[in-house]
């Protein structure tokens, strides 16, 4: 009864009306806070791993949700219960947040709902994933980039994301001399996010938060930028305020991989020497908790030891999860031949000159989440019985593989959880204001 409870109210304050949404997702955080499931910030959890109080042994998986989300987070919490893990992130970019359709609110209220399905409990790390800033032609932020940012994390942190990973290394300009000069943009428009965040965050709760110093996808980044950035933006900063916990460099990745020509993935390399010597000094230096690894989902299993043993404090995981769900043999085929043509007919202006329609469909099929919202959720349960299950297993992998199995105790350890109250008022839809925009990384 209580599972079924749960499933109508999580599909209500998705699916339902404006009032209808309101009081479902008003009832689900309460549910939630009375099961000891708490959002939080881990950023005293990182912080304590800057200053040694941790082991450098185990990296958090930041799990980016796109599509069936309600049913890959109960894959994500069951195996979580079962593995006694807690150091984990679940996490949604301002990029995903436009094409799948899930506003802040939305996306927190599902994952709380998944967690209360399972009956996990805990502090519950809700992470926006890059907050990023479109450029113009001089690597400055586009007119109204910067205020429809900070309209978003007001929305994210009302909504639970006591995590936020402010990237505007788009902002880094490569054709300046020196890499104090190139990180000039990034690290101004770092400080001025997170002045705006310390004004508005939640009063007992720092919202943890990480600054970007190469653009997913684009050169290397070196020890020379880490310390231009991190030097400038202690400088800039204002002295009582708190500042990163974490700083992801670009070590190669691509996000969803480098597609070929027949649709399968090119092989990559990592450095990770430079997430080794960048967390190293991180601690050393700036206190920082370490490096983030973005764009890793859909890497070898090799890798994900790779990580662990280079000391990289976080990695994130999207791409991996979504090819188990559409290429499942449970996942309807008329259902992805019709996001597909979906996908030929609206978003054909974002086919590239030479690119494949095995490399077109691989690419896209992402943006067709929120389209098909709807059709995935309704997917019949013994075929979404099914996805779980791979889910699951591919979960257990990855959480073995990073070392994050049995950290309840030691993040309960450094992350005090704290009530927050809230009035359904709060829960309110008309506040809504996520948008989609083309270019942005997730």
């Amino acid at each position: 009864m209580k599972s079924q409870k749960i499933d109508s109210l999580v599909y209500q304050a998705v699916f339902g009306s404006n009032l209808e949404k309101q009081q479902a997702r008003f009832q689900i955080w309460n549910l939630a806070q009375k099961a000891k499931i708490y959002p939080a910030s881990i950023n005293d959890f990182y912080l304590a791993r800057g200053q040694n109080k941790l082991p450098h042994n185990f990296t958090v998986p930041a799990i980016n949700l796109r599509g069936m989300v309600y049913e890959s987070a109960q894959a994500v919490f069951k195996t979580a219960k079962k593995l006694n893990v807690g150091a984990l992130i679940c996490e949604l970019a301002r990029s995903e947040m436009g094409y799948t359709n899930q506003p802040p609110q939305e996306y927190a209220c599902v994952v709380m709902a998944a967690a209360l399905r399972e009956d996990w409990s805990g502090p519950l790390f809700i992470q926006a994933d890059h907050f990023q800033a479109k450029a113009d032609d001089n690597s400055k932020p586009k007119k109204g980039e910067i205020d429809t940012i900070k309209k978003l994390i007001i929305e994210s942190i009302n909504a639970g994301f006591y995590n936020i990973d402010i990237d505007m290394s788009t902002l880094v300009d490569l054709d300046k001399p020196t890499e104090a000069e190139q990180q000039t943009n990034n690290i101004k428009y770092s400080i001025n996010i997170v002045q705006f965040i310390r004004k508005i965050e939640p009063k007992g709760i720092t919202v943890s938060l990480g600054g970007e110093i190469g653009h997913i996808g684009g050169k290397n980044s070196t020890l020379k930028d880490f310390t231009a950035y991190m030097d400038g933006f202690n400088k800039g900063l204002s002295k009582n305020l708190v500042g990163m916990s974490k700083i992801s460099p670009q070590t190669g990745t691509h996000h969803g991989g480098v597609v070929l020509a027949d649709g399968s993935l090119a092989d990559i390399n990592v450095d990770f020497h430079l997430l080794s010597e960048m967390s190293k000094l991180g601690r050393k230096k700036y206190g920082l908790g370490g490096t983030v690894q973005h764009g890793a989902s859909t890497l070898p299993d090799k890798f994900f030891g790779e990580f662990v043993k280079s000391q990289a404090l976080e990695v994130h995981l999207a791409t991996g999860f979504q090819n188990i769900q559409m290429d499942h043999p449970a996942f309807p085929k008329n259902l992805l031949k019709k996001m597909y043509r979906w996908i030929d007919e609206a978003k054909q202006d974002e086919k590239k000159p030479n690119q494949t329609t095995e490399q077109f469909h691989y690419k896209l099929r992402k943006k067709a989440w929120g389209q098909f919202k709807k059709e995935t959720w309704d997917i019949p349960e013994a075929k979404k019985l099914k996805i779980r299950s791979a889910l699951e297993d591919r979960f257990t992998f990855m959480f073995k593989a990073l070392n994050v199995a049995n950290t309840t105790k030691m993040v309960a350890e450094f992350t005090k959880p704290l009530v927050i109250n809230k009035t359904k008022q709060d829960f309110s839809t008309k506040f809504e204001s996520v948008k989609q925009v083309k270019g942005l990384a997730d």
